[in-house]
This record gives structure tokens, C-alpha cells and sequence, in this order.
């Protein structure tokens, strides 16, 4: 079953983790699936309606005949390949591109840019993860230092598991605001995007599970228009 935990491993790397363009629909199972690693191919897992009791939606990234691919959750820059059944559609307006070498995360509604905000990436050695990746879900700040606000839980796990602090393993990256803003625009996370306590709470009040977030080096043009 794939839960919060690293995903089982075989399926297959996402043929375009950079792409920006904007994944405008959602998949959501109505009942335990599986996950294949590729069409026709093999079973590898099975995926819930739901991980850590929140609704699980993953961002479509691809169709065949029969067959639909969707962003894995609980691992990095891998796709899984679903059969028809077992699973509804919802469409997926909002988008979020975090920029590293320039420590900027961009809101992008229906392809374009609704706002921009400075953040905190994660340091050497625990760098945020690049790729695309999406919601997960939301969940209570478990400590003050995240400033009383709540934290959205996304796909991605830490590139490295190891590197992260012992209290820290197990954990996806997560977009959330900080106590203060001392350290936007420098690399001073454990991978986590970190960013001022209003964007967060902009952004928890209008993006649903399942937005779609992709992490690049730097963008040459913005994300085209879907």
C-alpha cells in the first residue's frame, strides 16, 4: 500500500519532472487500485482513497488507450500507471513553481502568475528536491517555530532520508511559514519550503489537495498557459 512512507520502489522515473506546463486534471480513488509500472505492466501497489486519513488526489500527467499516469505519491519524481476504474476526476486550477537559484515560489491560476513570494530552501546537502510533486494535504504546525499556521504536506520526500535531522526522519517536504522571516531568499531548511505566514494562509485557503508544485533550477519563460 502506498501510505506515508517512501513508496515501493519499480515504478516508473516521470518523463518530464521539470515541465512546467500547468497539470490541470486530478485523480482521486473511489477504492483501493493499483499501481502499475506501466500499461499493462505490472502491479507494484495499491493506492488508497486516502493517506494519513486525508483524501488522496494526484495530478494526471499522462493518457493511453485504457490507461492513465499520475504523479506517485511519497516519492520523487516518479509516475504510476492506472486501468480504468476506481477512480474519479476533478479539475485542477492552480499550480505553484518554486525557483531555486532565484528562492521564489510563484502562484499560478489557470497559467498565470498570481502572486510571488520570496522563500527558504533547504541546504546543502538537504536540498529542496527538484521535480514535480503536489499536495498532499494540510496538517496542524506541531511546534511554535512554525508560526501558528497550518502546514501543507506535499508528495515529495527528502532526496537523501538520511541527511535529515533524526527527528525529521520520515517526514515529506512540506511548504510552511516560519516564526520569523530571517532566513527568506537563503538556503536554511532541511528541504522544506518556507515561506512569510500571509502567503501561507493565502495559500492554504485556496489550493485544494492535488495542486500540482514543480521545483526548478531557474525559469527561462514562464509555465505556458494550459
Amino acid at each position: 500500500m502506498v501510505d506515508y512512507d517512501p513508496a515501493p520502489t519499480g515504478f516508473p522515473a516521470d518523463p518530464r519532472p521539470q515541465d512546467t506546463t500547468p497539470l490541470t486534471e486530478g485523480l482521486t480513488p473511489t477504492r483501493r487500485i493499483a499501481a502499475y509500472d506501466a500499461p499493462g505492466g505490472r502491479p507494484l501497489a495499491l493506492l488508497a482513497p486516502t493517506i494519513s486519513g486525508v483524501e488522496v488526489t494526484m495530478p494526471v500527467v499522462e493518457h493511453r488507450t485504457g490507461w492513465t499516469a499520475v504523479l506517485l505519491p511519497s516519492a520523487n519524481r516518479r509516475i504510476a500507471w492506472l486501468p480504468a476504474g476506481g477512480w474519479s476526476t476533478v479539475a485542477l486550477r492552480d499550480q505553484l513553481v518554486v525557483e531555486r537559484r532565484s528562492h521564489r515560489l510563484t502562484w499560478y491560476r489557470h497559467g498565470r502568475a498570481a502572486h510571488s513570494w520570496p522563500v527558504s530552501l533547504g541546504m546543502p546537502g538537504q536540498s529542496t528536491p527538484l521535480g514535480r510533486t503536489f499536495v498532499l494535504g494540510r496538517t496542524p504546525p506541531p511546534q511554535a517555530v512554525y508560526g501558528g499556521v497550518d502546514i501543507f504536506a506535499l508528495g515529495a520526500i527528502p532526496d537523501d532520508p538520511e541527511a535529515v535531522p533524526t527527528g525529521l526522519r520520515g517526514a515529506h517536504i512540506g511548504l510552511h511559514s516560519w516564526y520569523n522571516d530571517d532566513t527568506l531568499g537563503k538556503n536554511a531548511t532541511n528541504g522544506c519550503i518556507r515561506l512569510t505566514r500571509s502567503a501561507q494562509r493565502q495559500l492554504l485557503a485556496e489550493l485544494p489537495p492535488g495542486t500540482p508544485l514543480v521545483v526548478v533550477e531557474q525559469l527561462s519563460t514562464p509555465p505556458p498557459t494550459a
